[in-house]
C-alpha cells in the first residue's frame, strides 16, 4: 500500500507532506494549529499532541511509515501556514536543532502587508525584546536580543481599503514573531494580524477583515542534511496563497 502523502488531523483538517527522507518528514502547516510541547493541552489545536496520538493509534500516515517518534525542530507562529520540518529521532532533533541554532537553515515567507513599502529592497534590525504581560514582542534597542530580516517587495495591489503588498521576507535570526514586527515597524503590518496589525489598532479583530486568513507563510526551508551532507531544498505551493489575497501567481 502507498504511504499516504496527507497527514489527517483532528476537526478534518489536512497537512501535506511535502518533503520526506531518512531523518525528516515536511508538512505544509495549516493555519490555526500551535506548536507546544505535548503537555499543553489547554488546546485541542496542539500540532505536537495531534501527531503524536496519530502514531499512538497508528494512523495510515504513521502506520505504514513505521513512525515510533515525532517532533518539530522549529516553530511556526499558530497563524502561519506553511513548510515545518518535523525530526523522525531523538538523534535527529538534536543535529537540526544544533543547525537552525547555527543559523544554517536559509528561510523564506510570504507575506501580504498593508501598505506600499518606501524601498523595494530593505533589512530592518531591530531588537527585539519579549513582555509576557502583553503577550507580545516589542522592539527595544537597549535590552532586546538582535534580530534581522531582509524584504523584498514582489507586488502591489489597490484595493477599497488601500494598497497590499506582497513581500518575500528572509529572517537572519529566529525570534519569536520578528517578522511580523520588524514589517510592523517598517510602517507595513501583515495583513489580519491582531496583534500588531492595523485591525489592532482599530479595536477590530481579523476576523472583521475583508482578507481571506493571516498573510504570512513559509514558502521555502534551504540546508545541509546534518546526517549525509546533501543540499535539501523543500518549498510549500505558493499559488493558492496568493491568489486568496489577490495577487498574480508564482513565475513558472
Amino acid at each position: 500500500m502507498a504511504k499516504p502523502m496527507k497527514i489527517e488531523l483532528p476537526g478534518g483538517a489536512r497537512a501535506p507532506i511535502l518533503h520526506e527522507d531518512r531523518a525528516a518528514l515536511a508538512i505544509d502547516k495549516p493555519p490555526g494549529w500551535i506548536l507546544a510541547p505535548p503537555r499543553w493541552t489547554r488546546t485541542s489545536r496542539n500540532l505536537q499532541l495531534a501527531l503524536m496520538a496519530g502514531i499512538a493509534e497508528r494512523a495510515p500516515w504513521a502506520r505504514l511509515r513505521n513512525l515510533k517518534f515525532i517532533r518539530f525542530v522549529h516553530r511556526l507562529d499558530a497563524e502561519t501556514s506553511g513548510v515545518l520540518l518535523l525530526a523522525k529521532s531523538r538523534e535527529a532533533v538534536r543535529r537540526f536543532t544544533r543547525l537552525f541554532a547555527a543559523r544554517r537553515v536559509r528561510k523564506r515567507y510570504l507575506a501580504v502587508v498593508r501598505g506600499r513599502p518606501p524601498e523595494g529592497l530593505w533589512a530592518c534590525a531591530l531588537p527585539l525584546r519579549q513582555d509576557p504581560r502583553a503577550g507580545r514582542v516589542e522592539p527595544d534597542r537597549r535590552r532586546g536580543k538582535p534580530a534581522e530580516t531582509r524584504f523584498r517587495a514582489l507586488e502591489t495591489i489597490e484595493t477599497e481599503e488601500g494598497p497590499l503588498t506582497l513581500i518575500e521576507a528572509e529572517p537572519l535570526t529566529g525570534r519569536t514573531h520578528q517578522i511580523r514586527v520588524h514589517l510592523a515597524a517598517s510602517g507595513c503590518p501583515i495583513a489580519g494580524d491582531p496583534l500588531y496589525g492595523r485591525e489592532k489598532a482599530a479595536g477590530r479583530s481579523c476576523r472583521a477583515t475583508p482578507f481571506l486568513g493571516f498573510g504570512l507563510r513559509a514558502a521555502e526551508l534551504a540546508y545541509q542534511d546534518p546526517f549525509t551532507g546533501q543540499p535539501r531544498r523543500i518549498l510549500a505551493p505558493e499559488a493558492a496563497f496568493r491568489a486568496a489575497f489577490g495577487f498574480s501567481p508564482p513565475e513558472p
